[in-house]
């Protein structure tokens, strides 16, 4: 039976002055998880926020171990990031 993971990520966006900067910022980000993980990336939160933002990520596998190791590596990248802040992460099995 597959496993679908979600994990729903609330970040800053510190130095966005206006909802351009913002957009361009996440973006670069929803592109490279989604190229980086093979996962399905919205917003789907705080749109008006200049400095907010609140993605949606879906990955499904037929390895629900090889999900989690997925979810921990794209956890970690998220770490890394020098132009947002993580704010909250909230992991669910579907």
């Amino acid at each position: 039976m597959p496993a679908i993971a979600y994990l729903e990520i609330s970040l800053q966006i510190p130095h966005a002055q206006s909802l351009k900067e913002k957009r361009r910022c996440i973006k670069s980000l929803k592109d490279k998880l989604q190229s980086r993980f093979n996962a399905s990336v919205a917003e789907i939160d705080a749109m008006d926020s200049w400095q907010h933002a609140v993605f949606g990520v879906v990955m499904i596998a037929n390895d629900k171990q090889y999900l989690q190791t997925q979810v921990s590596h794209l956890e970690n990248h998220l770490l890394t990031l020098s132009d947002m802040v993580v704010l909250n992460t909230r992991m669910q099995w579907l």
